[in-house]
């Protein structure tokens, strides 16, 4: 019996200690993905240092912003297919994945592309460019429910989120772009601010030529197709009224009864187009004394060029006075 009690004490201990010698292995375990998990900036800084680091963002200028102040270091992926509006667009379960791996998820804000706050992100790596600006959103109301042709019936939202449009907000968003980088890869912070650098020049000087662009239309009433150019309205003092038509879709006829109606009360004689607008639709609101101009958000990676020479063709388009 003694035998057999001692036994099963020096077992009872063995388990003990073994138990013991598992629960610290599986805390030390715990713990070193809980400081993977914490500091993926220095996992990134060290894992990538010979080579550039991944970024994944949710629009096209991001993207451009991105590789303007990253250059050589960065690598950035921006998956929305061509023919579809980023804000609207939902990405796969195999490109959410992909943004899951990403070094670096930079967001727009302003409730921009809203499958983010669904979707399982580390909150570590995901940077909100418009952070800094978020005392100047500007809050929506009565927005109507329409759709983007095969894009499914939405509201634009209770906030404006092309916050682009206005040059010095997209500063301050390249700004907070320049800081992530300089936090994920300190080694190259001088390349970092020298690309900052030449942007903010580059998007200073665009707002000098938007403001001059718009100087002309200062105190008339000016239509915009879409409820996408607040900030550019307000940064430019327009007189705006936005619309809820598309480029591709000719209004009926209540639509025009309704634009005919509101012309009386707001006698505008340009109307700006997020894309080039159907010949009939043109001719129809030419017969209106309105004119028609193309102003592209460049949400999206445009066919040609960039982010800068399109917003110029934009500028280009706003110099030509002819009807």
């Amino acid at each position: 019996m003694k035998t057999a009690r001692w036994l099963d004490s020096r077992l009872e201990q063995f388990n003990r200690s073994a138990g013991l010698v598992l629960l610290a292995m599986l805390v030390a375990g715990l713990w070193a993905c809980s400081e993977e998990v914490a500091s993926p900036a220095k996992q990134a800084a060290t894992s990538t240092a010979k080579g550039p680091f991944s970024i994944h963002v949710v629009n096209y200028p991001l993207r451009y912003f991105s590789e303007r102040i990253g250059g050589e270091h960065v690598r950035v992926t921006f998956p929305a297919p061509a023919d579809v509006d980023p804000a609207f667009w939902e990405p796969d379960v195999e490109q959410i994945a992909a943004y899951q791996q990403a070094d670096l998820i930079l967001l727009n804000g302003a409730s921009y592309a809203k499958w983010v706050q669904r979707a399982s992100l580390p909150e570590s790596r995901l940077v909100d460019t418009s952070s800094g600006i978020t005392d100047r959103y500007i809050s929506l109301e009565d927005q109507a429910t329409h759709s983007h042709g095969t894009g499914g019936e939405h509201r634009h939202g209770d906030l404006a989120f092309t916050t682009w449009l206005d040059p010095q907000q997209a500063i301050e968003q390249a700004a907070a772009i320049r800081d992530a980088l300089i936090r994920l890869r300190p080694d190259a912070k001088a390349a970092f601010q020298q690309g900052f650098a030449s942007l903010q020049k580059d998007l200073q000087e665009l707002n000098r030529q938007l403001a001059a662009a718009f100087a002309p239309h200062k105190g008339q009433p000016l239509l915009f197709s879409h409820p996408v150019y607040q900030y550019l309205i307000r940064r430019y003092a327009i007189d705006g009224h936005e619309l809820h038509w598309e480029p591709d879709s000719m209004p009926g006829p209540d639509e025009w009864r309704e634009f005919d109606v509101l012309l009386k009360e707001f006698p505008a004689r340009w109307m700006l187009w997020e894309g080039v607008p159907r010949p009939e639709i043109v001719a129809a609101l030419d017969q209106r004394g309105v004119a028609t101009r193309v102003f592209e958000p460049v949400a999206n990676q445009p066919a040609d060029g960039d982010y800068l020479s399109v917003m110029r063709e934009n500028i280009a388009r706003l110099s030509d006075r002819r009807r």
